[in-house]
């Protein structure tokens, strides 16, 4: 089984950026959680980050017919980006949502996910166990 984790924006900020809600890991200790949680599990991940929907748009269609699954946390991109979501109904691959906060209880206009509505499987507020609670998902699929 291979899997893409694709993060949106301003993750690669991670441990900098609002301590208060993110905390202090940063994306290299987020990239080493992920690998070592798909060696557990036997499944291939590529991890990919992107501040761009562009090409965040281009890498979830260059996937089609290459991965089994996608695990996405478009970030901002999540309550805005209509175009994220068509790729993902494009492709028509498999796909859980992730978040690292508890996006329903922030702000309102994070109320809103694009991208999660072509998504099965949506893992919310469980930081970075939220990925492995995603992956863990597609390789019990």
């Amino acid at each position: 089984m291979k899997l893409l984790v694709i993060n949106g924006p301003n993750l690669n900020m991670l441990g900098i950026r609002e301590k208060h809600l993110y905390g202090t890991q940063t994306y290299e200790d987020l990239k080493a959680f992920i690998a070592e949680k798909a060696r557990e599990l036997g499944v291939e991940v590529e991890i990919f980050q992107s501040n761009h929907e562009g090409v965040i748009v281009d890498k979830i269609q260059a996937a089609y017919q290459q991965v089994d699954g996608i695990v996405i946390n478009p970030a901002a991109y999540t309550h805005t980006s209509v175009a994220i979501l068509d790729a993902l109904k494009a492709v028509n691959i498999p796909c859980a949502e992730v978040h690292l906060t508890d996006v329903t209880k922030r702000e309102s206009f994070r109320q809103i996910s694009y991208a999660g509505m072509a998504c099965e499987a949506h893992f919310i507020g469980l930081g970075f166990e939220g990925y492995a609670r995603a992956m863990e998902y597609f390789a019990k699929k």
